[in-house]
């Protein structure tokens, strides 16, 4: 099925089903943090969300990843995806209730970010960011969602660390500023 493992280190294309079994421990990381910060009552576990956004992936085309972090950043695409669907789905089912605060420092790349993150106000200010920026929103994604490292980030597109980090301080100001508009930029 592809050019399997040991082209991973070799530049040459992996396929999906030979990297799953070896990322998933780390996909599992990835949808926990998800899970993690939205808001409280989420009954998706971490495993589960692996597996949709897995059956998701498996539907689509065949395609070879460059690397392991480019078939993880994707996979975070679709788990961010599927619980920006599921949040749409809760919200059309009932309405009201006040959206949560969204905060977008440094802190939440990592596993300790809060809980209670409106998934619907930040897919929404990504996409509008997108529209203007598409590379800062990409780092966002694999940054944020992805919880990628700059390095990483860097390395699936193909930048410097360095304008990775200049880009991601002035993607999180504009979506601090377009979810809460009138609030200070975050601190670096």
């Amino acid at each position: 099925m592809g050019g399997g493992v040991g082209s991973w280190t070799s530049g040459v294309g992996v396929q999906r089903d030979d990297l799953m079994p070896l990322v998933y421990g780390e996909l599992r990381r990835i949808a926990a943090r998800y899970i993690s910060r939205e808001r409280p009552g989420q009954t998706l576990q971490p495993t589960a969300l692996v597996n949709e956004a897995y059956v998701r992936l498996a539907a689509e085309r065949p395609r070879e990843f460059a690397n392991k972090t480019h078939f993880l950043a994707i996979a975070a695409l679709s788990m961010r995806q599927i619980l920006v669907q599921r949040a749409r789905a809760r919200n059309a089912q009932k309405r009201g209730g006040a959206p949560h605060r969204v905060t977008l420092d440094d802190r939440n790349v990592s596993a300790e970010a809060p809980a209670g993150i409106d998934v619907l106000a930040l897919d929404e200010a990504l996409t509008r960011l997108a529209e203007f920026d598409a590379e800062q929103a990409r780092i966002v994604e694999l940054r944020y969602f992805g919880g990628l490292t700059v390095e990483e980030t860097a390395d699936v597109l193909g930048s410097s660390p360095a304008t990775v980090k200049r880009h991601w301080a002035m993607a999180r100001a504009w979506l601090k500023q377009a979810i809460e508009p009138g609030a200070p930029a975050p601190a670096e």
